[in-house]
C-alpha cells in the first residue's frame, strides 16, 4: 500500500538525483534519522546516507549497489539547515530548507544532531558554484 501511495503522490526519488553516486561506500556521513513524510505527516526512522552532495535515505541500514533510495535531497538546492527544536518542540530536532520547502528531521543526540547540520552546511557550501574548494569553510573547527 505504500508502495502504491509512494507512485501516486510522485514521491519516489527521481533517479537524477542520485546517478552516478556510490551511496553505498565510504559517505561523507551516514546514520538513522526520524524523517516527517511528506505527504502523511507521520515520523519514521530512516537510514541516511549523505555523500557527493545528494542526502539519500533507505528503510534500513543494509545499503548495497543494489538499494533503491525512499528519497533524495540535492543539497546543492538546500538554502539553510538549522535547528528546529522550537519549532516542532521536539529535543534534538532540525530543518533542511530548500526554496520550496523545509524538511525535518530528528537526531538521536545533541551531539548527532550538530554533526548532521555541520556536514550538511559544508555539503551545502562545497555544492555552491560560488565559492572554490580553497574557500569552504570547516564548521567544526570554527566552534568556539
Amino acid at each position: 500500500m505504500e508502495s502504491l501511495l509512494r507512485s501516486l503522490t510522485g514521491q519516489d526519488p527521481n533517479p537524477d538525483d542520485y546517478r552516478n553516486v556510490d551511496f553505498w561506500s565510504d559517505p561523507e556521513r551516514s546514520g538513522w534519522l526520524t524523517k516527517q513524510g511528506d505527504y502523511i505527516k507521520t515520523w519514521r526512522r530512516r537510514w541516511f546516507v549523505l555523500k557527493q552532495g545528494k542526502l539519500v535515505w533507505f528503510k534500513d541500514r543494509n545499503v548495497t549497489r543494489g538499494s533503491i533510495p525512499r528519497g533524495a535531497i540535492p543539497v546543492g538546492k538546500c538554502l539553510t539547515v538549522k535547528g528546529a527544536e522550537d519549532v516542532l518542540n521536539k529535543p534534538y530536532a532540525f530543518e533542511l530548507s530548500t526554496s520550496q520547502e523545509t524538511m525535518f528531521f530528528i537526531a538521536d543526540s545533541e551531539k548527532e544532531k550538530e554533526e548532521w547540520i555541520n556536514s550538511i552546511g559544508r555539503s551545502i557550501v562545497q555544492q555552491s558554484r560560488s565559492v572554490t574548494d580553497s574557500e569552504v569553510v570547516d564548521y567544526d573547527s570554527t566552534r568556539c
